[in-house]
Formats: C-alpha cells, structure tokens, sequence
C-alpha cells in the first residue's frame, strides 16, 4: 500500500472521527462547522483511499462496521496527541513573550519601572508580570522565570548578571543637617539612625569601617521597605544608609543630601538572576539584553 494511501488527509480523518463519535453525519458537520454532505464527501473518500467500508448506510442513519470501529479507536488518540501537541506548541509560543519577575520593591520603583517604557517601546509584544520579593528566597520553587536580587555573587544554581552597584551612601535631609550638622563621621553618632529589616546590619558593618564603637549608635526605627526609610529620612525623622541608585531623584531635587563622601564598599549588587535552563527563553533573553546593552556578562 503506498504512503499516500497510509496517511490520509487531516480533513477526512477529523471528520471520520467527529462522525464515528455522534454516529451522525449531521452533528459531525455542526462540530466541524462543515455541512453534511462535507462530512460524507470526507469520509467517502477515506473509503475510497482505504478501499474499505467504514460506515453502513441506511437511509439517513449510519454505523460504523467493524473495520470502521478499529479505525476509529486507533486513530482518535493519535488526534488527542495532535491536539495536544498543538495546544502546547501554541501555549509555548504566547508564554515564551510572558516573563514574570520577581524584584525588590523600592528597586521596582525606583529603578527598574521608571526604564520600562523603553522595554515595551522595543518589545511591544512582551508582557512582564512583576512580583515583589524581599531577602532570601528559592527561585526554583517559587514558580518565577527570573529575579532581580541584591547581594554577592555568586548564587549558586543560578545564572546571575550585575545590574548595578548597591554603593550605599549616608542620606539626610537639608532641614535636619541644619540643625544637626555631618561633617565627619563621628558627627553620625549624635543621629537617630533608620535601619531596614533585610539589611539591619548596615550601620554596624558602617560604624566599624570607621572605626567607631558600636555602642555610640543611636538605632532608630526599622523598616520592611527602603521606600519607607527614604520618606522618613526626608521628613527629617532621622537618617538613612541606602543604595545611592535609590534616592537619585531626592538627591536631585534636593531632599536629600549625602553629607559625607565615605559609604560602604562595593561588594554587594544588584543582580539579574535566573536558572540556566531559562537562558534561551525569548523573554528572558529580551530583558536581559535591554538591561545589559553593552552584552552579556
């Protein structure tokens, strides 16, 4: 038998299978959105090829011989798969433009949405969905494509590019310098010193680079965001130690200082991250490439 004869076409095997189902012509033509005699010129060539009887006819009624029952069981899974196979190679396709994200919320805001309107004005056809995260978390379970993290390199399991430097500096505003001025480090200890819950250990790490003892600090409130922190230090509540990438717009409209040029070294950053099975993802690889222009690192 040749291979034409063996594989029929997929108009005549859908309509074989829509009518040995509803054992009718008529409801096989409503499913398919053929009309009756459609259905019967699909399934008399079918006969035709096959050169076998699938359905007895009988007036308007009809049913499948035996053959026609072998037939239909054998092929109505292969057209299962088929369909499925198609509804995930078309679910791939719209998810492979989908990305979620998981970001710090002040980096979120501060940072990476103030970007966004150049990412969509060059990939109109890509949604990113943003989560917001905070400290530790496992990105492999969290069911997220990628992450932007801050911390030291490297993280294990997890492909990871430098963003940007964390580079925290001393933050206060002009009204609370005036009465309290910051000349030189030892002048941080007279202030009341606003702390955030993921990174409380700033001050200290802060005060022991400049040799001054733990004891003289005066530890202020603690927040869960930094966007927090920063609208305390402007109301002049007390002072912040922060990623200078997050107050550019205090410090550029001036509620915010920096009074001293010494901060913390640059050992921390902020990082794209993601497993490497998500590499070649086409979202994934737009992102990055917008957030890396110079290339990959």
């Amino acid at each position: 038998m040749s291979d034409r004869r063996l594989t029929p076409s997929m108009p005549m095997l859908l309509a074989f299978e829509a009518a040995a189902r509803h054992q009718n012509f008529t409801q096989a033509g409503v499913e398919l959105s053929l009309t009756q005699s459609a259905v019967s010129r699909h399934i008399l060539g079918l006969e035709e090829l096959l050169e076998v009887e699938l359905f007895r006819r009988s007036g308007r009624h009809v049913t499948l011989t035996e053959v026609g029952c072998i037939y239909a069981r054998d092929i109505a899974p292969a057209l299962a798969r088929i369909r499925g196979a198609s509804s995930r190679i078309t679910a791939y396709r719209i998810e492979s433009r989908t990305l979620h994200l998981a970001v710090l919320p002040t980096f979120a805001s501060r940072w990476l949405l103030p970007r966004l309107a150049e990412f969509y004005g060059r990939h109109p056809d890509i949604v990113l969905h943003l989560h917001t995260r905070i400290g530790e978390y496992d990105l492999a379970d969290s069911g997220l494509d990628a992450a932007i993290n801050v911390g030291v390199a490297p993280w294990p399991g997890l492909v990871c590019h430098r963003l940007e430097d964390e580079h925290m500096v001393v933050v206060a505003s002009p009204a609370l310098l005036a009465r309290q001025p910051i000349r030189e480090p030892a002048d941080v200890a007279g202030h009341l010193l606003l702390h955030v819950a993921v990174r409380a250990e700033a001050w200290s790490e802060w005060f022991t680079l400049h040799r001054l003892p733990a004891r003289a600090m005066r530890r202020g409130p603690q927040f869960e965001f930094t966007a927090h922190l920063i609208q305390s230090a402007v109301a002049g509540i007390g002072i912040g130690l922060v990623s200078r990438c997050l107050v550019e717009d205090e410090l550029r409209d001036g509620t915010l200082v920096v009074p001293l040029a010494q901060g913390l070294p640059d050992s921390r950053g902020y990082y794209l991250l993601y497993p490497p099975e998500r590499a070649n993802f086409p979202a994934l690889e737009a992102l990055r490439d917008w957030l890396l222009p110079t290339g990959v690192n």
